[in-house]
């Protein structure tokens, strides 16, 4: 990869509990301009197996508009290659593998960022789905796990092995998503690789992508996650086109709804996911506290659809602020 400039990808995060099949397919239909979606990770038990709800959400026939690629969380190898071969028999030629994960739960399970404490037993993790798997393996990681000073002994590791793609969240677990991301130790990863490299972390306007890209001018893509679930239309502005409207919100929250109801999710539930989802939109709300606090407290979806227009039609609205990390 050294000295060569690649066609750069922009990718859309996977985000538990916001970015499921349903929330894709209605993103794509009004914003085309993500390349790729990466799903929500699935985590197989010993025996290879996952949820249903896992499956309905990666199956071909729920993602037929969209590029998706799967994504495993797994610190067994027996466990990951099944996976792996029931998403070669449904078609897909990538299965992304997440060793980057920082939740308090996932790392006591040692699975996700916990894998990088150990260099080698990540090594021989790895060796082992390398070895097997019949579909191609990238690899989403951060740059340590107490310190960004760590990834390059990581790097060590992971140049021994034909990832796909390296996709990398620029700060360590400690950091969780409150650090600034460190793009100096990410600017050492990238000079070291012989594979394509993803930048994720902090891409929130146009601004921060320039700067990115800017800097990392052999960058094989950039991972848009918080920035893209607060302002829907951010891969579109990257790209040169037009800012977000609030007519265009409120299009596409309406639609969102409708989706998620006709997909046989209960009105309860649907509210939950726009609560969630509203976590990161309403920092295109600047000084919408009270009406922000109300629809967190909605009890229904109807209350919840009232709360939205009020904040919607009574808060100043600025695509260009971007999302606002809390304090």
């Amino acid at each position: 990869m050294i000295g060569v400039v690649m066609k750069m990808t922009l990718s859309f995060s996977p985000m538990e509990g916001v970015t499921g099949y349903v929330f894709r397919r209605v993103h794509h239909a009004h914003f085309p301009q993500a390349d790729k979606y990466y799903a929500p990770f699935i985590a197989p038990d010993s025996k290879g197996e996952f949820k249903i709800s896992r499956l309905r959400d990666i199956l071909p026939e729920n993602n037929d508009t969209i590029t998706l690629v799967p994504q495993v969380l797994a610190n067994d190898a027996e466990a990951f290659l099944h996976v792996a071969r029931q998403l070669a028999d449904m078609g897909y030629k990538e299965v992304n593998l997440n060793i980057g994960c920082p939740s308090a739960t996932v790392v006591s399970k040692h699975k996700g960022a916990a894998m990088l404490r150990e260099p080698e037993r990540l090594d021989a993790f790895l060796a082992d789905i390398y070895a097997r798997t019949p579909i191609a393996v990238s690899v989403k990681t951060r740059l340590g796990f107490a310190s960004t000073a760590e990834f390059e002994s990581l790097m060590g590791v992971f140049e021994r092995y034909p990832i796909h793609e390296l996709i990398v969240h620029a700060r360590d677990r400690e950091g969780m998503y409150r650090s600034e991301p460190d793009r100096d130790a990410f600017a050492a990863a990238l000079r070291q690789s012989r594979f394509p490299v993803v930048y994720n972390g902090n891409v929130f306007t146009p601004a921060d992508f320039r700067a990115i890209t800017g800097r990392f001018e052999t960058l094989g893509g950039v991972m848009l996650g918080r920035g893209a679930a607060a302002n829907p239309a951010l891969f579109r502005t990257i790209r040169g086109g037009g800012e977000l409207s609030l007519g265009e919100l409120r299009e596409f929250h309406d639609t969102l709804i409708e989706a998620h109801l006709a997909s046989g999710l209960s009105p309860a539930f649907t509210a939950g996911k726009m609560k969630e989802l509203w976590f990161y939109m309403h920092s295109l709300f600047p000084d919408c506290a009270r009406p922000y606090k109300a629809l967190n407290k909605a009890r229904d979806l109807p209350a919840l659809r009232a709360c939205a227009s009020s904040l919607m039609a009574s808060c100043a609205f600025d695509p260009a602020r971007g999302f606002q990390p809390p304090v």
